[in-house]
């Protein structure tokens, strides 16, 4: 009788041990409800102690352009004055070619993404990308990767952000702004890993 017993606590403890072990979901169980990037000017450059941003050759180019234009214009000959404004032009794009940057970046980025967990256990700590594609040839141009240790409680969302210096894709600077910059890029953010309080994990497969 004590064998049978024994035997049958033995083919009893692994069962328990099983069941107390948190299972592992099949889905993330997070959705991605809006996400976005902003480029952000740093405050240094606010700074009365900050010099000019033209040096003294880029003001000689930017005045002597200037006044060959105005020579023109007060000549009244139209031949002259479309020669001076190409070469104004010229001028223009001698400036920008020849600068380089070298001090530090003027524009940090904010990536943002708000999730909802909905599942019925609070998240520990979630893995997400943020990840950004050609929108002609759906080309992966860039992820950006982020782990968040905030906690989100069933059935809630919670907006999640980062501040880097690094900018989406080598497309956009960090030393000056252009309006057009985000134009043939799409964008997107995908949910990586999910760690539940209950130390069930969910990973990307």
């Amino acid at each position: 009788m004590k064998v049978y017993v024994l035997l049958l606590s033995l083919l009893l403890v692994p069962a328990v041990s099983r069941a107390q072990e948190p299972s592992s979901p099949t889905a993330a169980q997070v959705d991605v409800v809006k996400f976005s990037w902003s480029k952000e000017r740093l405050n240094w450059e606010l700074s009365p102690f900050s010099g000019p941003n033209e040096n003294f050759h880029e003001m000689q180019f930017r005045a002597r352009s200037e006044k060959r234009v105005s020579d023109a214009k007060r000549s009244g000959t139209t031949g002259q004055q479309s020669s001076a404004e190409r070469d104004a032009k010229a001028d223009a794009a001698i400036i920008q070619a020849a600068r380089q940057p070298t001090g530090p970046p003027r524009y940090y980025f904010i990536y943002r993404a708000s999730l909802r967990n909905s599942s019925n256990k609070p998240i520990a700590e979630i893995d997400w990308d943020y990840v950004f594609i050609d929108s002609a040839t759906n080309e992966e141009l860039s992820r950006h990767q982020f782990t968040s240790t905030k906690t989100i409680a069933p059935g809630k969302s919670r907006e999640l952000s980062f501040m880097l210096s690094s900018p989406p894709t080598k497309r956009i600077s960090v030393y000056a702004l252009n309006k057009q910059e985000r134009s043939g890029i799409s964008d997107q953010v995908v949910v990586v890993r999910v760690k539940y309080a209950d130390g069930s994990v969910w990973q990307q497969q």
